[in-house]
């Protein structure tokens, strides 16, 4: 949760950077753009560029195949993965690390939710002062400033009369209010200013309106909250207050106000009163005075968008909302569908059957895979169909329906001739295609994970650790039926493991730690012994106390312990890249 939530954190905050570099190159053009740039780089904060790339993945899986291909199939040289008593569970082990992990989780959690409720208590305390003195204000029915108001919206084109309310408050004329903006206007600048002052001040406040210049500061303010951390996001904040009160200050000229007039406006009212405490309730005399005072004077509307620069702005543009999109629909399962091997999901059996299973059984019983094209799984879930036909190692798989590990069901099916176990597989494939509507495809990820290395200084090896007195891989166990409680013979190139327990013969390092102690510990092993050769091994353990979930295994601190003392070996948690298979789509049949 948090590494999303990082990548997100610095695409943003990459994405505010880009939007600096165009704001210098268009730094002598109008505030009008200026401002929609870093109104973009604002709300690029609340919408994740993994987001995006997520509703064009389902968009590109909505347009695929009846049938697509499903990606890569992986073969593993040790017993059949449908046949190996190991795990999918997905346990992990209660190491220091971990524990130290999820504290910090826990108080960086703890901090941000204090910081954001810090922010949003002072600022609902300030609209509920502006919203008591906007309860306490008057209604102007007529008077000269009512006059000016509504001649002033017919210049301007707003559509819905803006209410005219006199306060006795010590705010500065400001626009209250997002869907129906209030003008609360003070009741003694009437005494202090003339005509052409108060005209002028009014039409800055219908600029406000007309740009809905308090929607974009409060959308801002959610970003502020959430985000409080960043220093960055209040850059952002107030260069959008900079550049939108420009902007207001050059359509009032541009409306007729004259620029000395205006500017002793602005200045007197700075005498007078106070400056509105929300960013979402727009006044008159926000940003820096002494800068915005002297634009005014100048009476320079900006340089109009040359070619280039027009040129610049939709490039810019295009990239910012092409990228994630391309990216979703490059990885969308169709496109990665019709760019995988033929041969990934073989034929259909000759004769299948899916028949969900809704019985209270909770016998385990054994698969079925035979030389002779017949398959047979039954009271599985189909998360466990899954892991097998893909030969998926640690039983990875994100994302996909609940149901997934919950439904139960019963699949028989026979295919001609006499095909391979990995040609059964492929069919498995292929029917879990045809009758689960299922789509997946292959993700690598940075994951917590497992080196596993050697315990002592010495080199040496635990004494349940040995050299394989096998000379060879046996050609298959020997044929069942097993009863659940019970296990198959260990023969040479084959593992089994219970609740603390992990037997293996004729294994390689390498093998131990994918096949052996992966599914254990709930996260990929790595080797990092630097063995060869194949060796023999019995760890026992005493399994977890706590109740059946992800421990299934009884992995708990005796599970190291016994690693180190029976085999030798060491467990180490770091980072590390971990492929899985992502669910892209499935439906019950």
């Amino acid at each position: 949760m948090f590494g999303l939530f990082a990548d997100h954190l610095w695409r943003s905050t990459l994405f505010a950077l880009a939007v600096w570099l165009v704001r210098l190159a268009l730094r002598r053009n109008r505030p009008q753009v200026r401002y929609a740039l870093w109104l973009a780089a604002s709300v690029k904060f609340l919408v994740p560029f993994a987001a995006v790339v997520a509703v064009t993945q389902r968009a590109g899986s909505l347009l695929r195949a009846p049938i697509a291909p499903s990606p890569l199939a992986v073969v593993v040289d040790t017993w059949d993965a449908i046949g190996r008593p190991f795990s999918t569970s997905s346990s992990v082990a209660s190491t220091p690390s971990a524990i130290g992990a999820s504290w910090l989780s826990i108080v960086l959690l703890a901090a941000w939710l204090i910081g954001a409720s810090a922010i949003l208590v002072i600022w609902i305390a300030r609209w509920r002062r502006v919203a008591a003195a906007g309860r306490a204000a008057s209604p102007v029915q007529q008077g000269r400033e009512l006059d000016m108001l509504r001649r002033l919206e017919q210049i301007t084109s707003v559509r819905r009369p803006i209410a005219l309310v006199s306060s006795d408050a010590s705010f500065e004329p400001g626009m209250f209010g997002i869907w129906k903006p209030v003008l609360l206007w003070p009741r003694t600048i009437t005494a202090q200013l003339d005509d052409r002052h108060v005209e002028s001040i009014l039409a800055h406040e219908v600029m406000h309106v007309c740009r809905r210049d308090n929607l974009a500061a409060a959308m801002h303010m959610i970003v502020q909250a959430l985000f409080w951390f960043h220093p960055l996001v209040w850059w952002i904040g107030a260069r959008l207050v900079d550049e939108r009160e420009r902007a207001c200050d050059q359509e009032v000229v541009r409306l007729g106000s004259d620029p000395r007039v205006y500017a002793e406006s602005i200045l007197k009212t700075c005498e007078l009163y106070v400056e509105s405490p929300l960013a979402c309730v727009s006044g008159v005399t926000g940003s820096d005075l002494k800068k915005r005072i002297e634009q005014i004077m100048k009476n320079d509307p900006g340089a109009m968008l040359t070619a280039w620069r027009k040129l610049l702005l939709a490039a810019a543009a295009g990239a910012a909302i092409a990228v994630p999109i391309a990216v979703g629909v490059v990885s969308s399962p169709r496109a990665r569908a019709q760019s995988a091997p033929a041969d990934t999901i073989g034929p259909a059996f000759a004769v299948a059957s899916v028949t969900a299973n809704r019985s209270d059984d909770s016998k385990q019983y054994p698969w079925t895979i035979g030389p002779d094209g017949r398959f047979a799984v039954k009271n599985i879930r189909l998360r466990n169909v899954i892991v097998a036909a893909y030969r998926l190692q640690g039983g990875r798989l994100w994302q996909g329906p609940q149901w997934l590990g919950v439904d139960r069901f019963d699949i028989e099916a026979k295919a001609d001739g006499n095909p391979s176990s990995d040609q059964i597989l492929s069919m498995v494939r292929r029917l879990l295609a045809d009758r689960f509507d299922l789509i997946v495809h292959r993700e690598t990820r940075q994951l917590p994970i497992y080196a596993m290395v050697l315990a002592r200084s010495d080199g040496a090896l635990g004494p349940r650790l040995t050299l394989s007195a096998c000379s060879g891989k046996a050609a298959a166990p020997p044929p069942g039926p097993y009863l659940a409680t019970e296990l198959p013979p260990i023969m040479c190139g084959g593992a089994a493991s219970r609740p603390g327990s992990l037997t293996a013969r004729w294994l390689t390092m390498e093998e131990l730690a994918d096949h052996g102690l992966s599914p254990i510990m709930g996260r990929p092993v790595r080797d990092r012994t630097g063995l060869a050769g194949h060796f023999d091994l019995d760890a026992t353990w005493t399994p977890d106390s706590r109740p059946p979930g992800p421990q299934a295994f009884g992995v708990g601190p005796t599970t190291f312990t016994a690693l180190e003392e029976q085999l030798g070996l060491r467990l180490l948690p770091e980072t590390g890249p971990v492929e899985g298979l992502v669910i892209d789509r499935a439906e019950k049949p």
